[in-house]
């Protein structure tokens, strides 16, 4: 059992008082999909799901940049970072997520120059330091990340850095909500937001969505106490009928967003449609470089926009991001697909589900969080 760490959290008396609340209010059962994995792994990792009412049921969402990122967008990093005069930056996580015969670890160790990275800021750097190298960030991640990677193409710029580009597979939250929604095998009746991703765009383009689909949307943090203050208030919603969007992570969230972020978003990129990881193409779901800056798309620069790729059959990377299957449901769990050897994206990140169900939930026992 996992209830363990609960115990270990400096909440945890709140913890179990707001449990206890959510058992109360609640009278029939619902469905509510947390967005972000980040959350997914804090309710694995606390037990959350333990503590709430057999009649709720937690989904787990697609909000894990790592995991969505697309096979083909891999590929196009694995022939860039194979080429001898690139130095291709990465952050840390997407060294191992598999394209369709290698990952970017494989090329590292073949000899390529690949480079881990704490900022996009520091691949410019090596731009400036490197003149006779063509550096290459991976531009990869939702709305969170994407104010300092055009920070960063607008600084190159600045510079006349013309040995920087960026390979951009940005994605969008709202649009992925929006696909969830209109999937036929659809059951969730309500959903916890990212608070990250609000931090930076405010909550204006939730609530469309809450009107026209009539689903509750709450705006939560990563915190035990803030994702089950999140439940609690979606609960109450849907037990009187509402559909608003809330927000229980005002310490960070801005009904408007950060406006200067968003202008440095603006500036740079431009809204197009975007395949995801196992799920395939979602309109106007995500960003790629503006006219201005179209220059400095790695793609484009090094000829790989055509590469293609299909998903692993045997992978059901894409139901479990959807909400559709739990990781346990697919034969290849804890077998030939683990954190150490990855068969699909989501048991790579610390943020993906599977990865979050083999180190938390590997055994039977304990319960699911998608009846």
């Amino acid at each position: 059992m996992t209830l363990k760490f609960i115990d270990e959290y400096r909440g945890a008396r709140q913890v179990r008082q707001l449990a206890d609340e959510i058992r109360r209010k609640t009278t029939r059962p619902w469905n509510i999909m947390e967005i972000c994995g980040g959350q997914t792994n804090a309710i694995l990792r606390f037990g959350l799901d333990e503590l709430l009412p057999r009649e709720l049921t937690l989904i787990h969402g697609p909000g894990c940049p790592v995991c969505v990122t697309p096979i083909e967008m891999i590929d196009r990093a694995v022939a860039i970072a194979s080429r001898p005069d690139a130095i291709f930056c990465s952050f840390g996580d997407m060294l191992r997520v598999p394209g369709s015969e290698k990952d970017l670890l494989r090329v590292k160790s073949e000899g390529g120059d690949v480079r881990i990275v704490y900022s996009p800021m520091d691949a410019v750097g090596l731009a400036r330091a490197n003149p006779d190298r063509q550096v290459v960030f991976f531009a990869i991640g939702f709305e969170t990340t994407a104010p300092a990677n055009a920070m960063a193409v607008a600084q190159a710029a600045r510079l006349g850095l013309e040995n920087f580009s960026v390979l951009v597979s940005h994605v969008l939250v709202p649009p992925a909500i929006r696909a969830v929604l209109d999937s036929p095998h659809c059951v969730v009746q309500g959903f916890l937001a990212a608070g990250h991703v609000c931090t930076v765009m405010g909550t204006g383009d939730y609530l469309p969505i809450a009107r026209q689909y009539h689903v509750p949307i709450v705006v939560t943090g990563f915190e035990p106490l803030d994702i089950l203050r999140g439940v609690s208030m979606c609960v109450e919603q849907l037990e009187q009928g509402r559909a608003e969007v809330e927000n229980a992570y005002g310490r960070c969230v801005r009904p408007e967003g950060n406006p200067a972020a968003m202008a440095q978003i603006d500036a740079v990129f431009e809204t197009v449609d975007r395949k995801w990881r196992g799920i395939g193409l979602i309109p106007r779901s995500g960003w790629a470089l503006g006219e201005a800056y179209r220059r400095f798309d790695a793609a484009r620069r090094f000829g790989v926009e055509g590469i293609a790729a299909d998903e692993p059959a045997e992978c059901i990377a894409g139901e479990v991001l959807q909400g559709h299957r739990k990781p346990r449901d697919c034969p290849m769990f804890a077998g030939r697909c683990t954190p150490e050897h990855p068969l699909g994206a989501p048991m790579v990140s610390a943020e993906g589900a599977c990865a979050a169900y083999h180190r938390y939930r590997r055994r039977a026992g304990t319960r699911e969080t998608h009846e």
